[in-house]
């Protein structure tokens, strides 16, 4: 039943996406040119706002649509033939199987770790150093720390200084903490060595070596790289 609604609410968001889609067409609208209020929105869609603002999110996470606070959504700064191609993109997105979002974790974290070593601050080292405890806790504990193990990545991303690779890891995070386990990508074993490699990783960032973050990080990736690349 919950993959059912999941799919029933990706099709409303993409029926809303292409209406507001033809909306601009018909109403020959250009960039910076406002759209309706959600309100309006939704009465002409016959949807709830809370579906009209999921959908004009998605349009302004791929930059196609912009909301300012107080002023209301506008169309950005793109012409309207590369707008109306790029929606369609959108709408042909199939939903990333498990296998490819570990895939684009691991490319983007073998970077961030690299950077990270390079650009991170105090702050970065103490906020790293909060989730590389809160995991080892946890793992001698033998409670699941798949949670905590994604906080820690997240904070290398967020120590790369580059806000989107930061963003693409925090959306596809959430993804991988619901299947992780689903697909039993690691054992038990892996998150006791999840402690040292953790460290190590930790240990080359805040010695600013960021080839070897960049190794120890591949090191660590080991598991997945079977996973993904085993058949």
């Amino acid at each position: 039943m919950k993959l059912e609604a999941v799919t029933l609410n990706q099709e409303i968001q993409n029926d809303i996406i292409a209406k507001i889609r033809d909306l601009i067409n018909y109403k020959n609208l250009e960039p910076g040119d406002k759209l309706p209020s959600e309100r309006m929105l939704a009465e002409r869609f016959e949807v709830t706002r809370s579906n009209v603002r999921d959908a004009i999110q998605k349009l302004e996470f791929y930059g196609l649509l912009k909301s300012i606070p107080q002023s209301g959504t506008f169309v950005a700064n793109i012409g309207v033939i590369a707008l109306n191609g790029m929606i369609e993109d959108i709408l042909r997105l199939d939903k990333p199987d498990f296998k490819s979002l570990v895939e684009t974790r691991i490319l983007l974290e073998l970077k961030t770790a690299s950077l990270a070593a390079t650009r991170r601050t105090e702050a970065d080292l103490e906020h790293m150093k909060e989730t590389l405890d809160a995991y080892n806790k946890k793992v001698m504990n033998n409670e699941d720390a798949v949670q905590e193990d994604l906080l820690f990545h997240l904070a290398i991303a967020k120590a790369s200084g580059n806000s989107t690779m930061n963003t693409l890891m925090l959306t596809i995070t959430p993804e991988i903490i619901t299947n992780f386990e689903k697909y039993h990508v690691c054992d038990e074993d892996q998150s006791f060595l999840g402690i040292q490699e953790h460290t190590d990783i930790f240990e080359a960032i805040k010695n600013q070596d960021p080839a070897l973050a960049k190794e120890k990080m591949k090191v660590h990736f080991k598991a997945l790289y079977q996973y993904c690349y085993s058949e």
